[in-house]
């Protein structure tokens, strides 16, 4: 009798629990390529390709070390496309006494993996996740009670939980949080080292191949994938990072340039969430890089927060609000989502730069997605659940647990205020202050109400017009209000006209065709 061990996308560790507590001479696992997760949302070709091959690549080197893998392809043409139907069918192969699965990080897969001990009349073991530093029930203790579910507090509990950048008790350098020094604007002349780059072997070639021909309309290039799909070489890229760029990291995270989409961010978000990399020994190495003298305090304490701060803090908000979570709308927007996100075809230069990028290499930096794209789907009042939608399709990063908080929470405001103490709401003079995607585009961001003005001058005014009943009061919205309090009738009515105008001009746009 044998204990079936299926492995998903996003549980590429060796590591794993699940393998821990299995003898590999009594385990089968399972792996499987299947339609129903690659059409949930029309997923970029490169992220398919990466996911596809890094799993290929996976289950190569797990029978390396001695473990018998079943691995159903996507055009095994007894591949019945579920995961549910994948595990009956594998039953149906083997005797298989028992499941034992990972905790998986989507809360619908969750569901469908606990169904399977009634549907099956086997035993079903699902272990947790243990890649992770706080677990969902430990999140869920730490919010117990309190008024405001701040990420800061979290991030200081983790912190002293890890010991990372501590000096004692007390936080490395006599402060928890250098975000201040972290938000300098792109200066002129700078140089931008060049990612690293992986060549496509033959198992590479061969998925490339079959998205190709599998997924000819679907959204995004698959031209010059590059990318790390192994352990060892997502360790490299690692390494990479933190000896070509961690040094400006923190001074320029949230700078944006034109015709440079990766400037000194890690680009390792990818091998973290599929599990090649695990996030304590990318913040170890990171504060190795800082105490050997390599890296400044505000580029390693900004990075170390965003993966055992921001990261573990919004899969605790995943699992604490599931499942209810994914249909919040505080602002109650209906607006469809324009075309130009699937197209990157607008006269918005930083919208068409973002967008253009996101086309070529599935990615773009926290920034563009929190005040460039997410920014503008905000204030033009655009449903936030078809910004999630996007936004997890479109981003190889993009798994539900972490992109869903990100988008409907910290981005579009939707659960009114639990992620976030304001929303991230700009006029386009963010943009022109933090990036240098201004200067040439056509239309003007000095101008507010002209028909060459920014769009996002007037839909920042009109947004908060029209949510003052719900925003007004808000303590950090005060100077926001006692600005527009200032302003005439016949300004506002303007301000109101020109953003009529914007979003009148959008044109919806139809994600089906991508599928």
């Amino acid at each position: 009798m044998t204990t079936l061990i299926p492995i998903f996308a996003d549980h590429l560790s060796h590591d794993l629990s699940a393998l821990q507590f299995a003898d590999k001479a009594a385990a089968r696992i399972l792996m499987v390529e299947v339609r129903d997760e690659a059409d949930t949302v029309p997923h970029h070709r490169k992220k398919l390709i990466f996911l596809f091959s890094a799993m290929r690549h996976f289950a190569a080197a797990l029978r390396d070390d001695g473990w018998q893998v079943d691995y159903v392809m996507l055009t095994d043409p007894d591949n019945r496309q579920s995961f549910t139907a994948e595990v009956g069918r594998a039953l149906d192969r083997h005797d298989i006494a028992d499941i034992m699965v990972c905790q998986p990080g989507n809360w619908r897969v969750q569901e469908v993996v606990k169904s399977w001990e009634e549907m099956f009349d086997r035993r079903v073991t699902i272990t947790l996740d243990d890649r992770f530093i706080s677990t969902p029930d430990e999140f869920a203790d730490w919010a117990e009670g309190r008024k405001q579910l701040r990420m800061e507090y979290f991030y200081r509990d983790m912190r002293r939980k890890t010991g990372l950048l501590m000096d004692g008790e007390t936080p490395e350098g006599g402060q928890w949080n250098y975000d201040k020094e972290n938000r300098k604007p792109p200066k002129g002349g700078m140089d931008y080292p060049d990612a690293p780059k992986y060549p496509p072997d033959a198992i590479t070639a061969s998925v490339i191949d079959m998205i190709r021909a599998e997924f000819p309309d679907r959204f995004g290039s698959d031209e010059a994938f590059d990318w790390a799909v192994t352990r060892d070489d997502a360790l490299t890229a690692l390494q990479h990072f933190i000896d070509n760029r961690l040094n400006c990291f923190g001074d320029f995270q949230d700078a944006m340039v034109v015709g440079e989409p990766f400037m000194f961010h890690s680009l390792i978000g990818f091998y973290l969430n599929s599990g090649l990399l695990r996030p304590l020994e990318v913040c170890r190495a990171v504060e190795a890089a800082y105490r050997a003298g390599k890296a400044p305090l505000n580029a390693a304490e900004g990075y170390i927060r965003q993966i055992i701060g921001w990261r573990e803090y919004v899969r605790g908000i995943y699992f604490l609000k599931m499942p209810d979570y994914i249909d919040e709308n505080f602002f109650g927007n209906r607006r469809y989502l324009p075309d130009f996100y699937w197209t990157g075809e607008t006269d918005m230069n930083c919208l068409s730069q973002t967008i253009g990028q996101t086309i070529d290499h599935a990615y773009a930096h926290h920034i563009q997605r929190l005040m460039v794209t997410g920014n503008f789907a905000l204030i033009a009042g655009i449903d936030p659940f078809k910004v999630h939608e996007w936004y997890l399709a479109v981003y190889a990063d993009a798994f539900e647990w972490v992109e869903l908080p990100n988008t409907l929470g910290m981005s579009q405001f939707g659960d009114g205020g639990l992620l976030g103490s304001k929303p991230y709401a700009a006029s386009g003079s963010y943009i022109n202050r933090m990036s240098d995607y201004c200067k040439d585009c056509r239309y003007k961001v000095s101008k507010r109400i002209e028909a060459d003005a920014c769009p996002f001058n007037s839909l920042y005014w009109d947004f908060h017009m029209r949510n003052e009943d719900r925003l007004r009061g808000n303590p950090r919205l005060n100077m926001v209000y006692r600005n527009l309090d200032r302003m005439d009738d016949e300004t506002k009515a303007a301000l109101r006209a020109r953003a009529d105008d914007v979003l009148k001009s959008l044109t919806p746009s139809h994600a089906e065709d991508y599928l």
